[in-house]
């Protein structure tokens, strides 16, 4: 038998193909390229017709197996579940090896759901098989088949857990680096969609802001006229009609104060004096004009230390900075109790920081979901790649809001003017 020649050889000569498996698998780079490069040497040990390694995938569901000699359905297959596995006993444990005379009418091959056509297709009879085992877990198995039946003995069993044992490490950190690489794959992937996600979100901000400003135009030029228009049509009537001014005064009133709220709502939507003096400006006139409207004895602050690159911004960026700014303040305004607020702008390293703070009464107690306020300024920021903090001040007292922006240059695929 085809075993006899392997038995008889000197121990010499086998340990010299040993270690030819060990110096071949050397530098290999995938599972196919190294089965093929030692299944010459395996040969000399235990001769074979069809070689193949089967390599259970990480949670031990599926496996591939990689082929030498007869090319099967199993190296062609993508990979396969290990439940249907002709040698699944071997591979789940319940078994230590599987060797039998005749595969083709070996009942332990044959189960329902078992991929068996090779076994059949190619006449693979003799059929030897020992795990594969890194640290007493079995990652795969080693299967050596021959065309004639009743080839392999208990000794061949040794020889090929021997091989086994070679190949074990090898074929362990292969399957490591494999998982590696699909896992970098997929955060790749991932990144690249974020990514993707991200510059349609700004391009989408980008429209946003432009109808923002388009509809604080029209309701300049048509709204805020019409309501003026209407006020003094009122006036004229008290004065040549006679109607009581008691009679009027509460509409009159009425229309003033949506005439104010009208007017801050397009300076809102319109941010023209970030357009015309700068950033620093913009929020310090954001800063002045909420305290004064809350009628709070409030103290603000504004220091501009960046030497006026925050103003070389791309207007994208610098849009977004501001409606974080605005909602910072607002929010100290409205909710802090405040004594005093102060806004700094500030460059860190390469990038432009931004802090909103107060010496209020801090934060409530962290809730299950923010409010949507601070979900905005979190959008907005993550959308630049702004980092955005929120958080007791440097004292332990009041709240800190923060934007840094590390790299304060043109995001790619921004449009001068707008955000992209």
């Amino acid at each position: 038998m085809l075993g006899d020649r392997v038995r008889e050889m000197a121990a010499p000569a086998l340990l010299e193909h040993y270690l030819g498996i060990s110096r071949l698998l050397a530098g290999q780079m995938e599972f196919r390229s190294a089965i093929r490069a030692v299944a010459a040497e395996i040969s000399h040990i235990i001769p074979h017709d069809h070689l193949d390694v089967c390599i259970v995938m990480h949670g031990g569901t599926y496996h591939t197996a990689y082929e030498n000699g007869i090319e099967t359905a199993w190296g062609r297959e993508p990979p396969a579940l290990v439940s249907g596995s002709p040698i699944r006993a071997l591979l789940w444990g319940e078994v230590p090896f599987m060797i039998t005379g005749d595969a083709c009418v070996d009942p332990r091959f044959h189960f329902e759901g078992a991929f068996v056509q090779p076994i059949l297709a190619h006449g693979l009879r003799s059929r030897i098989h020992v795990p594969l085992k890194v640290e007493g877990d079995i990652i795969g198995a080693l299967s050596c088949s021959s065309f004639d039946a009743d080839v392999y003995t208990r000794a061949d069993v040794e020889s090929a857990r021997s091989v086994a044992d070679l190949l074990s490490p090898y074929f362990f950190a292969l399957r490591a680096a494999g998982q590696a690489q699909r896992s970098a794959i997929v955060e790749a992937e991932a990144r690249a969609r974020e990514e993707g996600l991200r510059l349609g979100a700004l391009k989408l901000t980008e429209a946003l802001e432009r109808e923002r400003q388009r509809i604080g135009m029209d309701l300049h030029d048509q709204t805020l006229a019409d309501l003026t228009r209407l006020s003094r049509r009122m006036e004229r009537l008290t004065r040549e009609h006679e109607v009581s001014g008691e009679t009027l005064e509460p509409l009159m009133r009425s229309l003033q104060h949506c005439m104010q709220d009208l007017r801050q709502i397009i300076e809102e939507a319109k941010p023209s004096v970030l357009q015309l003096f700068g950033f620093a400006q913009a929020a310090e006139n954001h800063l002045d004009r909420a305290v004064r409207d809350s009628g709070l004895p409030l103290a603000p602050k504004l220091l501009d230390e960046t030497a006026g690159r925050i103003d070389a911004l791309d207007p994208t960026v610098s849009v977004a900075l501001f409606r974080i700014t605005q909602e910072a303040i607002n929010n100290a305004v409205r909710h802090a109790r405040a004594d005093s607020i102060t806004v700094r702008l500030s460059l860190r390293g390469e990038g432009i920081s931004i802090e909103v703070s107060d010496d209020g009464c801090g934060l409530a107690k962290p809730r299950r979901r923010a409010g949507g306020g601070i979900d905005n300024m979190k959008t907005r920021a993550r959308l630049i790649s702004a980092r955005f903090t929120i958080g007791p001040g440097r004292d332990g007292r009041g709240t800190t809001v923060g934007v840094q922006l590390a790299q304060p240059a043109r995001l790619p695929g921004t449009v001068a003017g707008g955000e992209a």
